[in-house]
């Protein structure tokens, strides 16, 4: 069920980045990404006043969020830190390269989650597991050979740089998931209190950095399509938290799984932004999806 859920997430992931990408081009970074996590919390906040209000009514639903302690707050504060600086630094890179290239890339991010369960958590691949991390780590290679086509030099280029950061800080937030799932964190606290804390954050830097500095900077414009990157994620992570929460998962798949999000946003790169290089790329694609097939065998 977990990988189901898993693949599920995947799906919504993907429907994100396209949202993102278009909401993104030719637009202010940090004024999105603010109302991203603004939309995220209200979206949120029907279930905190039900839960709160009438919890004999919510208790039993998974929908619930229970009533939390200080130190869990603090915990939480962590994890919201971390999701923001992998987010900002996505949000920029986004902004600056093609989704095909992007996309790709973020979805290395597994390899290093996988590194980080293996020794921080004892979990073990399969014969079919390591076949399908090998092909990911293939398919990265491969990618930066597509990108010298663009223009793109992945050793010089700051945005590069900028989503290798948002890979590396993502896979240390997926990490931090399991570590807070496996200590009896519940799933729908850490969902929705990392929401606010973001939003907080975020709230200072839109108005430290930004905003003295909008008239001298990209003009933000409003697009539709920012509400609709809050709500694709929201609910592509209230099913990655579920998959979780079932003690025989495993953070190193699921993570994996969850990159497969890159089929949606490549596809949309080829058809809706008519980005370059789409054939030699896809060859890259295929591999990210050999190395999924793979994975799921070997959970059977």
């Amino acid at each position: 069920m977990w990988l189901s859920l898993a693949f599920l997430s995947a799906f919504l992931l993907g429907c994100y980045e396209v949202c993102k990408k278009t909401s993104l081009n030719g637009n202010a970074v940090i004024p999105v990404l603010f109302l991203n996590t603004l939309f995220c919390s209200l979206l949120f906040l029907p279930l905190i006043i039900l839960s709160y209000g009438f919890p004999d009514l919510m208790r039993d639903s998974m929908f619930y969020v229970p009533p939390s302690t200080l130190r869990e707050h603090l915990y939480i504060i962590g994890k919201a830190a971390l999701v923001l600086t992998s987010w900002t630094c996505a949000y920029f890179a986004t902004k600056h390269l093609p989704i095909t290239i992007a996309g790709p890339i973020k979805a290395s991010q597994p390899i290093l989650t996988l590194i980080g369960a293996l020794l921080i958590f004892g979990e073990r691949l399969n014969f079919y597991q390591w076949i399908g991390v090998l092909l990911a780590i293939v398919s990265f290679i491969m990618l930066s050979f597509s990108g010298k086509k663009e223009g793109i030099n992945f050793r010089h280029n700051l945005w590069i740089l900028f989503i290798v950061l948002a890979t590396i800080t993502g896979a240390a937030s997926g990490l931090y998931d399991k570590y807070l799932m496996s200590h009896g964190f519940d799933r729908m606290t850490v969902q929705v209190w990392y929401s606010y804390y973001q939003m907080a954050m975020m709230a200072i830097v839109l108005l430290v950095l930004w905003y003295p500095q909008r008239k001298h900077t990209t003009p933000f414009v409003w697009r539709p399509s920012i509400f609709f990157i809050s709500l694709f994620l929201v609910c592509a992570d209230f099913v990655y938290f579920y998959a979780l929460s079932y003690p025989d998962s495993m953070i190193s798949i699921v993570s994996m799984v969850r990159r497969s999000s890159v089929v949606v946003s490549f596809i949309a790169g080829a058809f809706l932004f008519k980005e370059k290089n789409i054939r030699s790329k896809s060859f890259d694609l295929i591999l990210v999806l050999l190395g999924m097939f793979f994975l799921y065998l070997g959970t059977k």
